[in-house]
């Protein structure tokens, strides 16, 4: 029984007027209680030209849907929806001069502008200091303007498809980012200050006119995905990057671990058992060395999938360790088979 009442109760959260080929929108046979319930608005995929006021009557509203349609304008009411988080208005024909001036007021979390007519982000757009994920791809921006690094709760940055040339180093003021999609722009270099965002994790930047990438790029410990397709990129990275020598800590705990050196709990302090149990091994075969926080990183390009050639990021031990394959990393000589190197271990770089 009270699955049922459950499901009816999410159903009256929810006024589907997607789909009916509305040129305009009449609330006449929605009740006052259905309008202070309705939590989920779909008005996707019709003919609206302009979000009409009658839209400021539902105060509880916290989800939007708006996206496929005409729309031109969106009208000063929506600022009373004061609980609204998600708005989709995907594919209208919007611009920067289509929002209220009180567009920034709303607490919303999730917006998307992407396949509209946008050529500048609008500043109303970098006063939602709550929103998580801006998409503004499929436009026609030029420039991403500084005001971006107010959106410091910011977890993901989708402008694809644009006309962009430059990324702004303020970007980088975003310390919550963890996808940024610049991809199918004019972009023609990357910042270096993009290795503030410690927490990104993905980082598209393919079809764009890239000719080289800073080396402290690698220094993004949590990236997992930089996808760099379709550029004129000069794909010898670095084959070795600066090397901090060990600390005596760490060279003292290679050597208990290189020598199986015995050790118990009753033998060493708490701290110094766990810091032991943290060694890493170096990933090269014919290295039976391990480190700690002490590593090159180094790159070298493998075969995949019999197609491409992508260069791979190896962790060694210090920078005599030598990896199995060619010093040269853009030789089509011996390959390095891509399983021998660890998976927590590498981070790729899409190529193809």
């Amino acid at each position: 029984m009270e699955s049922r009442e459950g499901a009816a109760a999410t159903r009256d959260c929810v006024l589907d007027f997607s789909r009916l080929s509305l040129n305009t929108l009449s609330l006449d046979a929605v009740s006052d209680e259905r309008r202070r319930d309705t939590k989920q608005f779909y008005l996707n995929y019709n003919r609206l030209s302009s979000l009409p006021p009658s839209i400021g009557v539902f105060h509880n509203l916290e989800f939007l849907d708006i996206s496929n349609n005409g729309l031109t304008a969106i009208c000063d009411d929506i600022t009373r929806l004061t609980k609204l988080k998600t708005l989709l208005a995907k594919n209208n024909r919007l611009d920067e001069f289509s929002l209220p001036k009180d567009f920034g007021s709303l607490p919303l979390e999730v917006l998307n502008f992407s396949g509209n007519r946008f050529e500048e982000i609008p500043l109303q757009c970098t006063k939602l200091w709550r929103l998580q994920s801006l998409s503004i791809g499929g436009n026609r921006l030029k420039s991403i303007p500084t005001e971006i690094e107010n959106l410091t709760s910011l977890e993901m940055l989708y402008l694809g498809g644009n006309l962009i040339t430059a990324i702004p180093p303020e970007v980088a003021n975003l310390p919550y980012l963890s996808y940024l999609v610049l991809c199918d722009n004019r972009i023609q270099s990357v910042p270096p200050q993009l290795t503030r965002l410690h927490l990104l994790r993905s980082l598209s930047l393919h079809n764009n006119l890239l000719t080289y990438l800073p080396r402290e790029i690698l220094s993004l410990v949590h990236l997992q995905e930089l996808s760099l397709r379709g550029n004129p990129l000069v794909v010898r990275f670095v084959k070795e990057m600066t090397y901090n020598p060990p600390s005596l800590l760490e060279l003292a705990g290679r050597t208990v671990k290189s020598r199986n050196i015995p050790y118990s709990p009753c033998e060493l302090p708490s701290n110094l058992v766990f810091y032991l149990d943290l060694a890493s091994k170096c990933p090269n075969p014919k290295c039976a060395g391990v480190y700690f926080d002490s590593c090159v990183r180094h790159i070298k390009f493998v075969d995949f999938c019999g197609k491409y050639r992508l260069p791979l990021m190896h962790y060694l031990c210090s920078p005599e360790c030598r990896s199995p394959c060619s010093s040269n990393p853009q030789s089509d000589a011996e390959s390095e088979d891509e399983n021998s190197v660890p998976a927590d271990r590498l981070q790729r770089v899409l190529l193809g």
